[in-house]
């Protein structure tokens, strides 16, 4: 019986310095999955665990999600001072949709367009002959300007809704229109270019050049008594045919002008012919800066516009440059 309660009291001892510890020695229990659901009244959760030794029910006392409090921020950039702002690495989106296809500058500029042709598509129009004159871009100088390859159908499209934007009429003509159109304007309008007015210099003569086939004619016209003097020689001198004095002078000849000015004149290259006939419109362009009107008779006599034919070039196989060989039967 002594043996029994000093057994008695050693195990008590041994439990209650256990119980004082307790993490030395704790009654096993067995461990098991554990899934539970709230009670109605509190907060809607789901956990799943395993049973610690001293598992405490979850139902037993709701938990007051109110004073759970949540980390310490983390400082990502200690040296930064409060004022200053500190940006994220974000990930970078394309200012367009049009980033992702092969021309997104090009598709750009057409959509805009479209969108105008849509809202102001209905505004009166005016002749193509009536607007003002534009020189726009070729497809060359549009893939240059853009750096992009763009094909010659979507280039054409792109043009015609263009030209029918700039026929809108110009009174009705919104601003933004004119600010879709200028990327497309060449840079040099030599529509808008003034053309250079020729003078009479402070001799009185007045200079003007002419050419033909390979001929060139620089002309210097004065008034006087009508000496001619070509590279230095008289005209009987330099033309030994008639008729390429005439043709010379024809200038003066139809307008009734051939002792009232004198002709000094510097030819070169070409034959005879080519260079008579370059002295001829040098000669009508310098009369024309002494007396404009005379442009409608020199007009009708022919000394006006240049004669662009040229000489043909020799074929293979030919004598000249359509002249076949003769035909010998044997």
């Amino acid at each position: 019986m002594a043996s029994s309660s000093s057994k008695q009291a050693v195990t008590t001892a041994v439990r209650s310095a256990c119980r004082k510890g307790r993490g030395q020695w704790q009654p096993q229990r067995p461990q098991s999955l554990w899934i539970r659901h709230l009670a109605p009244g509190t907060a809607r959760l789901r956990c799943m665990s395993t049973g610690p030794t001293d598992y405490r029910d979850i139902n037993s006392q709701p938990i007051d999600f109110r004073s759970i409090q949540a980390a310490a921020e983390i400082e990502l950039d200690p040296g930064r001072t409060p004022n200053q702002t500190f940006f994220v690495k974000a990930r970078p989106i394309p200012a367009t949709p049009s980033y992702f296809t092969r021309t997104p500058k090009f598709n750009d500029s057409f959509l805009t367009l479209e969108s105008l042709s849509r809202t102001y598509g209905n505004l009166p129009t005016i002749p193509p002959s009536q607007a003002q004159r534009v020189a726009w871009q070729n497809l060359e100088d549009l893939k240059l300007s853009l750096g992009e390859p763009i094909k010659s159908t979507d280039f054409a499209r792109c043009l015609a809704l263009v030209k029918k934007l700039h026929n809108i009429h110009p009174k009705l003509k919104p601003k933004v229109i004119e600010d879709a159109l200028e990327p497309f304007k060449k840079e040099v309008q030599p529509f808008l270019a003034e053309k250079s007015v020729a003078s009479i210099d402070k001799y009185g003569r007045a200079h003007a050049a002419g050419k033909r086939k390979s001929s060139v004619a620089l002309v210097w016209l004065v008034e006087g008594l009508g000496e001619v003097l070509i590279n230095g020689k008289t005209l009987p001198e330099y033309f030994g045919r008639v008729h390429d004095r005439e043709s010379a002078l024809w200038a003066l000849h139809a307008t009734d002008r051939l002792g009232k000015y004198n002709v000094w004149a510097k030819v070169e290259g070409g034959g005879t012919t080519g260079q008579a006939e370059a002295l001829t419109l040098g000669i009508a362009r310098a009369l024309m800066i002494h007396e404009p009107a005379l442009k409608p008779a020199l007009r009708r006599a022919g000394c006006v516009t240049r004669d662009p034919r040229k000489v043909e070039r020799k074929k293979a196989g030919h004598v000249k440059a359509r002249k076949s060989p003769t035909w010998v039967k044997r």
